[in-house]
């Protein structure tokens, strides 16, 4: 039996010595856990839904965990604390501001531990594969170089806090039907070039703490067992110093606790199934698994604990706060940033307050609140701005009357498209129908035929078919779920306060069967296996390469004034394997109001052994500019940002020949292009 140690005795040991290397503290701790107390930290503590066990003996206390995406979450606070309802990760996606994602991973840590908890699980990086699926919304985007960046911002922001971020799900998550048994069929080369990057950058260039294995089989073989993905590559390839936890029951229908330990599972979750201390020590003394493979796994978990400060005094934690003004100015701006203004005809939009009597407020998100749904997600929010009292209040400073019929309004407002029951945009099940409901179509159309100057508003998150209406409205707004602030930030862009910046991370399809995964049930939602017959033409790509005109492009998103692009500039007009392309372009803000651009480069590999998207970003940059004022972007691209992973070489592989730079305001809004000549 191994030694009872006292509060003092513990104290004085090394790894609670705050002033020691980590991997000191690390070795020395696990040295002292016993076999048995090894296998009771594999797993989480049965009804704590949330936590890691303690060992006593040593003075481990639990390591608690906690939703969510877009705030800390209420299942993982337990319903009690309050917290700031950030934006959701799709519109943070359109904000295209990586400053902005630092900076709500710096909120988002501070309130993790205001509420006594240590690691965050979050961001959820997988690809929007479909528009129907249901957590589209705590996604970022459709391409793999926006969620990268995107996702390593937002790591790098909660890990300066010492909070623990766990990257989700891993990998190939990309639907909620069938998700507990699905497996994934997707080749190496899409793999590589679209559902693994932003998670390799996770750890290459943010140190992530955590991954979070998926609950889907991976060509076959389940998440939390598949050695190839947490091993091969996220180990030995990318370097990962972290833990990889289950998502929660994730482990239920794998094959054996051997192979969840053996593929590198340092931590099931919520409670032991595969890893309870019977079957761990079974297979251990059966020899399907090694001590050093436990130890391993163990260390990981070690070293998050300490990299977390689990052992360190008060005055060696970063200072924690929830709710502060400040937290709620960033969910304020992300909104302001990420709402997106799809079509303004006539220039609807901005409306002046000083020119109208009345506006006419309908529809069924009008007055409706967002936070506590959606599954993992949900917050129990501080507070919810929704978009009419976010209206209204601006209405009320000015005297202008919002009114109930849009036949006597000058203007309305009509505010409609998802929630977060079941079937919508919410965890665990996908979306059955791409249309709005039929009531929200009828609406629309009656409110359209009563007054020309209608507004839609879409609060939803993620595309609608807009077939059935968009021709009778001059102007449409995205604007997401938009969190706590959302209905101010939305007001202040109808009014003119704000210009809008946000971009579409995600392209809106005309019809779902033009969306790459809906060629037949093979490809969405599949049975056993989910065919991902498209490959690398996801999202743009596919419509590009197929030509198919989508209903909104990736990257669009209106402004109240407008944007020149001038001179752009090579560096040099050809470039060697080791060497760097410097491109610049000149951006004057050509209209009348202060904006916000976000200026996109596309890289098109003219001619490639293998069929290549016509263009894929490689580079963005926002920038603020006033009326008349000039600013030089510059953007830099080598080897990698040329190169497509070869499947019969397993390796990348940039090409000789000729490449074009294709600099613009969308995918599909291209304003200035040049090319220089890749020699090898």
């Amino acid at each position: 039996m191994a030694e009872k140690l006292s509060k003092d005795e513990i104290r004085k040991l090394p790894f609670m010595n705050a002033d020691l290397d980590i991997e000191e503290r690390v070795e020395d701790l696990l040295n002292r856990l016993t076999l048995e107390e090894k296998f009771r930290l594999c797993s989480g503590k049965r009804l704590s839904f949330f936590s890691t066990k303690k060992i006593k003996r040593l003075g481990i206390r639990q390591f608690i965990m906690t939703d969510g995406p877009n705030g800390v979450g209420a299942l993982g606070t337990y319903f009690i604390k309050r917290t700031t309802y950030f934006p959701v990760a799709i519109c943070r996606g359109a904000t295209w501001n990586l400053d902005l994602s630092e900076k709500f991973g710096i909120a988002i840590a501070k309130e993790v531990r205001a509420c006594k908890r240590s690691m965050l699980l979050a961001p959820g990086v997988n690809i929007q594969r479909t528009p129907l699926c249901g957590r589209n919304f705590e996604y970022q985007t459709e391409d793999p170089y926006l969620n990268k960046k995107t996702a390593v911002a937002v790591v790098k922001g909660v890990q300066s806090q010492r909070i623990a971020a766990c990257v989700k799900h891993f990998v190939a998550n990309n639907q909620d039907t069938r998700r507990f048994i699905v497996s994934s069929e997707v080749g190496e080369r899409a793999l590589q070039e679209i559902y693994l990057p932003a998670f390799e950058a996770t750890v290459r260039e943010a140190d992530a703490w955590s991954f979070m294995a998926c609950y889907n089989r991976v060509n076959g073989t389940y998440g939390c067992e598949h050695e190839n993905l947490l091993i091969d590559r996220l180990r030995n390839e990318w370097g990962f110093r972290g833990f990889v936890v289950s998502d929660w029951f994730a482990t239920r229908n794998t094959t054996s606790t051997e192979n969840c330990m053996n593929a590198g599972l340092s931590l099931e979750m919520p409670w032991p199934i595969k890893y309870r201390k019977g079957r761990l020590r079974k297979a251990f003394e059966s020899g399907k698994f090694t001590e050093e493979t436990l130890d391993e796994n163990v260390r990981r978990l070690l070293r998050v604990m300490f990299l977390t400060g689990h052992f360190d005094p008060k005055e060696k934690i970063p200072p924690c706060s929830r709710n502060t003004p400040e937290h709620h100015a960033i969910a304020r701006k992300i909104a302001e940033e990420g709402i997106v203004l799809l079509k303004n005809e006539g220039d609807l939009l901005p409306i002046n307050l000083d020119e109208i009597n009345s506006i006419a407020v309908l529809g069924p998100n009008a007055k409706k609140k967002h936070a506590f749904g959606g599954g993992s997600s949900m917050i129990r929010a501080a507070h919810e701005i929704t978009p009419y009292k976010g209206i209204k209040e601006k209405c009320k400073v000015k005297k202008v009357e919002v009114i109930k019929s849009a036949a006597e309004a000058d203007v309305a407002i009509v505010v409609v498209g998802l929630n977060h029951k079941l079937g919508n945009d919410s965890e665990g099940k996908d979306r059955k129908k791409f249309e709005l409901p039929d009531k929200q179509i009828a609406l629309i159309n009656e409110v359209a035929e009563q007054n020309p100057k209608t507004i839609v508003v879409l609060v939803s998150g993620s595309p609608v078919a807009m077939d059935g209406w968009i021709n009778g409205v001059p102007a449409i707004i995205e604007a997401w779920y938009a969190g706590m602030e959302g209905g101010r930030a939305l007001a202040d862009i109808i009014f003119g306060e704000v210009s809008p910046s946000g971009k579409l991370p995600i392209t809106f399809p005309k019809k779902l069967s033009d969306s790459p995964a809906h060629k037949s049930v093979r490809t969405f939602p599949g049975k056993d296996k989910v065919y991902y017959e498209e490959g690398i033409f996801v999202g743009y790509r596919h419509f590009d390469t197929n030509d198919i005109e989508p209903l909104f492009p990736f990257g669009h998103g209106l402004s109240y004034t407008t944007f020149k692009y001038d001179n752009l500039k090579l560096s040099s007009s050809s470039i060697s394997s080791g060497d760097t392309l410097e491109i610049s372009v000149e951006i004057t803000n050509s209209g009348g109001m202060e904006g916000k651009e976000v200026v996109q480069l596309y890289v098109k590999d003219v001619e490639s052994s293998v069929e290549r998207p016509l263009k894929e970003l490689k580079g963005f940059e926002k920038i603020n500019l006033e009326p008349g004022e000039k600013s030089v972007v510059t953007f830099k691209l080598d080897k990698q940002d040329l190169s497509f992973y070869d499947e019969k070489e397993g390796c990348w592989k940039a090409e000789k020949g000729l490449f074009k730079i294709l600099v613009g305001s969308s995918s599909r809004d291209i304003r200035v292009e040049s090319e220089f000549e890749y020699l090898g």
